[in-house]
């Protein structure tokens, strides 16, 4: 069973701190050993006053490559596009902002693959892997839908996929190219930042359900082999 440790705080302000100060250490350490570091961090508004702390810390950034752990099939500079809302905080530090789509491809299947393709230039595994998790459970772009199972079972050395959501997100109606759960899984260290009881209560129920949980948070976390952390605040 997965061994996850819950970090609860008072405000989402003092969570921001915590997820930037927690990031930093993993990112110096990985450049103390190796030289350099690769994270993949989730959208979404949760995260970013994190980013946005983080981003201010003295780090050798261009020893440092971030990867959205999903992005939406639309094109560089759109609203939507994570890739384009990390490199607007970290590409004016010097760090190197990874994207795994730029453009409203029509081929969703496509898109996926060649994401693959480009990460397998990247160090693996990943030093960290920062979720977010929806109302529905889903995390990453790892949603119910025709992509489902392949997202969670597909060949472990299968980095990202595109993803058609079945029902689409209303917010977002578009598809996406996510990492898999193999990918996400396989990292040094996985962290979840959520606000909101009713996210708190979805995540443990999905732990509590593990491999047959309904929601893709149970299902990405079931079986993970390192401890995962998980912050939150009301």
């Amino acid at each position: 069973m997965t061994e996850i440790e819950w970090w609860d705080y008072d405000d989402a302000d003092e969570l921001a701190d915590a997820v930037a100060g927690d990031v930093q250490f993993v990112i110096e350490s990985a450049i103390d050993a190796r030289g350099s570091a690769v994270v993949a961090l989730a959208g979404g508004k949760t995260p970013f006053p994190a980013y946005e702390k983080l981003a201010a810390a003295k780090l050798d950034w261009k020893r440092v490559t971030i990867v959205p752990t999903d992005d939406r099939l639309v094109p560089m500079g759109d609203p939507l596009s994570n890739v384009t809302a990390l490199g607007k905080l970290f590409v004016p530090r010097g760090a190197r902002v990874f994207p795994i789509t730029s453009e409203a491809a029509k081929d969703y299947k496509a898109a996926g693959r060649a994401a693959d393709a480009r990460l397998q230039d990247l160090h693996w595994p990943l030093d960290l892997c920062l979720l977010g998790v929806g109302g529905d459970g889903h995390t990453a772009s790892i949603f119910p839908g025709p992509d489902f199972d392949e997202a969670l079972n597909g060949p472990k050395d299968r980095r990202a996929l595109g993803v058609m959501p079945d029902p689409m997100p209303p917010e977002a109606p578009v598809a996406r190219v996510s990492l898999t759960r193999a990918s996400i899984v396989s990292a040094k260290a996985v962290m979840i930042a959520v606000t909101g009881q009713a996210k708190r209560d979805v995540i443990e129920a999905a732990i509590k359900e593990g491999a047959g949980s309904p929601y893709p948070i149970g299902r990405v976390l079931a079986d993970a082999e390192l401890p995962v952390d998980i912050h939150w605040a009301a």
